[in-house]
């Protein structure tokens, strides 16, 4: 026993933990100084005070919140989901008021005052810790090492392990999976970015070999939930676009509201998800069959008690505060940028009012709780971990894919990823990353910018007597609204459109219609759409199987048989193949429309109020990325989400993660064949 504790004293005061914690404590104590003389300098009708109260406020607030955190923390905890979410806001707070109103100076008095002066303080706090920090995530790294050490501490006292150590457990040997997903990122805008020396991170693995990069076409539709249902569920074709409309309910399905998801799922799995040993899914569509939902949209709630992650990041000044605080800062930042966009006569551009004020701010949010609950699932020692990261594609949506307020989202989400890799030696298993793409962007002017009208008018107005309608959101905002309890009857005619992909469904008709009797229940309508400048590709099912048809041509998607123009030749040469693929899907609609793609700039004419959008064909939202360990070895054509599928399957199974026998005949991987894992570089 004596050699065990000389052991743990030996660890207690090393060198180098001492010196660790002697330099956060000053750090804390300077910023807690310099908050309060901000802060009692800014409140109006607060006596002069001087150095020696001051001093003693900062050993208040530091008593306090030693005393009330840990408390908080366990309330946060307890409560889990929003109830964590509320906690945390007036967690540090009510740390704050306490030491104001215990202050023996009482240089603040009444409650309205002191919270107020508490508030202020709070701000104050995390703008001095960011500017210390130098912008970095420094001080948020270790707070997610507390978290990953203490995680690791409590599962080995439940193994049997002593009841109170000091030693630092040791990073885990065994191997696991971390998959990160970069929603939108296209492959040459990742590309290029590295090869400006934007991302570092990712640069350093690709410079050093370590890891590798290739792109991967997504087919079509080119939307997050197709890609999801691929790679997470092997089962694509489940998905026709971002929203659909389902004749035998008479329902509008929208793969984004908790509710359908939930729907879409059960027809999505078999039970053979990517995550079904054990894995965990994190801000996804879909659980690919994982163990453990966070976040999930499919699973609809907020993480619970079991989630101490969540409830961490709540608690500590550096989580939610800090995140609440800089995504104020982020609103300010889109107003600024939005006005240069005016100013200048930026085209094309689109409004970035209204809603898309709040993603920003909520996206910075979601991120840093993304790799706080990654970082714990890392100590628990999971053996996979699939995660989005929707960052980017927010941003790109509003303000172009390649633009710079986009490209700096794209670096931020390139930080986190070195924050994962300094996160990796605190793991309980050593994880390998792999990084990935579920679809690109493409730009250009709307739809409605550049005709005057939308798809929904002109389908209106070559319809006849008959009503034309369609949602009125873009795809991907009408999910974050709540429904309504009772859905308006569809309209003779329903557009539904993700990005420059539109399906235009007959609704009266119980059943999808071949083109002879759409023409006749509609003379004017597949022509009418075919001539539009704006449309690049009116699909129709016929007795020949589905033809695309165009302004001047037509191309017969079974032979290959092109009459007059091709339709299909600026849309690149996996067009007949995506579209053919995309009209096997379910409850694809009677008439596919792509709008037009410009042969020079490849830019898109989308159908939603979005300049950078994705769902169809042309530019780059098709165009995705991997990122994966070099000596990795590739089996499959990576040719649609279901074929990353299977590769990500492979590599499950290469390195022990998945029973073998339960997957078809694979040439034969081994893991010794590595050279390159997350944690080759060390971070202590």
């Amino acid at each position: 026993m004596a050699p065990s504790w000389r052991t743990e004293v030996r660890a207690l005061f090393a060198w180098r933990r001492v010196l660790n914690r002697m330099r956060a404590v000053l750090r804390s104590a300077v910023t807690t100084f310099v908050v309060l003389t901000l802060t009692l300098w800014l409140m109006p009708g607060v006596a002069s005070t001087d150095v020696l109260d001051i001093l003693g406020l900062v050993v208040l607030v530091a008593a306090v919140g030693a005393v009330l955190r840990p408390l908080l923390l366990v309330g946060i905890t307890a409560l889990g989901g929003w109830g964590a979410m509320l906690l945390g806001v007036v967690a540090q707070v009510a740390v704050m008021v306490i030491a104001l109103e215990l202050d023996p100076a009482e240089q603040i008095s009444g409650l309205p005052t002191l919270v107020a002066a508490a508030i202020m303080a709070v701000v104050v706090a995390a703008l001095l810790d960011w500017m210390a920090d130098s912008g970095s995530d420094d001080t948020f790294v270790r707070e997610a090492r507390r978290l990953m050490r203490g995680v690791r501490r409590r599962a080995a006292r439940r193994a049997g392990g002593p009841l109170i150590t000091f030693r630092r457990p040791r990073p885990g040997a065994e191997p696991g999976l971390l998959i990160v997903q970069l929603d939108g990122v296209a492959e040459p805008v990742l590309r290029w970015a590295v090869r400006a020396g934007n991302l570092p991170t990712l640069g350093h693995w690709l410079r050093t070999g370590s890891h590798t990069m290739r792109g991967w076409h997504t087919g079509l539709p080119s939307t997050t939930p197709a890609s999801q249902a691929g790679i997470l569920h092997g089962a694509t074709r489940q998905i026709p676009g971002f929203r659909w409309y389902e004749k035998e309910t008479g329902k509008l399905m929208v793969s984004n509201r908790p509710r359908d998801a939930a729907i879409i799922e059960k027809r999505l799995s078999d039970g053979n998800g990517l995550l079904r040993d054990g894995g965990v899914s994190i801000s996804n569509a879909f659980s690919g069959d994982a163990v453990t939902n966070l976040l999930t949209v499919s699973h609809a709630a907020l993480p619970g008690r079991s989630a101490r992650g969540w409830a961490a990041f709540m608690a500590s000044p550096y989580g939610f505060t800090r995140a609440l605080v800089l995504g104020v800062a982020e609103v300010f930042t889109e107003l600024h940028q939005a006005r240069l966009q005016r100013r200048r006569n930026l085209q094309p551009r689109v409004s970035r009012s209204g809603a898309f004020l709040a993603l920003r701010p909520a996206s910075m949010l979601l991120r840093d709780v993304n790799v706080s609950l990654m970082a714990e699932q890392m100590a628990r020692g999971v053996p996979a971990i699939y995660c989005d990261l929707v960052d980017y594609d927010e941003v790109a949506h509003h303000a172009g894919p390649a633009r710079p307020e986009s490209m700096r989202q794209l670096e931020s989400l390139d930080r986190m990823l070195g924050v994962l890799q300094r996160l990796a030696p605190e793991a309980a298993r050593n994880y390998h990353l792999v990084v990935l793409s579920d679809h690109g962007q493409s730009q250009g002017a709307t739809f409605r910018q550049r005709y005057g009208e939308t798809l929904d008018e002109v389908t209106d107005r070559l319809a006849g007597p008959d009503h034309a309608a369609g949602p009125r959101l873009p795809a991907e905002e009408e999910g974050k609204v709540v429904p309504e309890t009772t859905a308006p009857p569809a309209a003779p005619l329903l557009v539904v459109s993700s990005g420059n992909l539109s399906m235009i469904y007959l609704t009266r008709f119980p059943r999808r219609l071949h083109r002879a009797a759409i023409d006749h229940a509609y003379p004017d309508l597949i022509d009418g759409l075919a001539m539009h400048p704006g449309v690049g590709v009116v699909v129709a099912q016929t007795e020949e199987g589905p033809v695309a048809y165009g302004t001047d041509g037509s191309h017969r998607l079974r032979d290959g048989f092109v009459a007059g123009s091709d339709p299909l030749l600026p849309y690149g040469p996996s067009a007949c193949h995506d579209l053919l693929r995309h009209q096997s899907a379910a409850h694809v609609g009677d008439l596919v429309v792509i709008s037009a793609v410009d042969p020079v700039t490849h830019e898109v004419a989308a159908f939603e109020e979005l300049v950078g959008s994705h769902g169809g064909l042309g530019g780059w939202q098709t165009d995705a990325v991997l990122v994966h360990p070099a000596g990795w070895p590739v089996s499959h054509v990576l040719n649609g989400p279901d074929a990353v599928h299977r590769q990500l399957v492979d590599w499950l199974t290469m390195l022990g993660l998945r029973d073998r026998d339960a997957l078809p005949p694979s040439p034969p991987l081994h893991v010794e064949d590595l050279d390159a894992r997350l944690s080759s570089s060390r971070d202590g």
